[in-house]
């Protein structure tokens, strides 16, 4: 009886190690986008939302007109602030 597999016997769990460390790499990548597609959109429903205020709506709010786009990406970043844990 001849042996065919003469690869060592601590391949299969390092190969299945590396797939899984790969997976869970590629799943955080992915969970990321899908993450930053969503934030992107709703961006744009809340810039659509105040772009079709009328000036008085604004101003009871507090935000200009030409500021728009300025208080929706500082609210972002404050968001973002806001979520992410605090790395030491």
């Amino acid at each position: 009886m001849t042996m065919l597999n003469t690869a060592p016997s601590y391949t299969a769990p390092t190969v299945r190690r590396a797939i899984a460390i790969f997976l869970a790499r590629f799943d955080r990548l992915f969970n990321r986008w899908i993450a930053a597609v969503i934030a992107h959109r709703e961006r744009q429903a809340n810039f659509m939302v105040l772009r079709y205020r009328s000036d008085r709506d604004l101003k009871d709010i507090g935000v200009n007109r030409c500021d728009i786009d300025d208080t929706l990406a500082e609210q972002a970043l404050a968001r973002l602030r806001t979520q992410q844990p605090e790395r030491f």
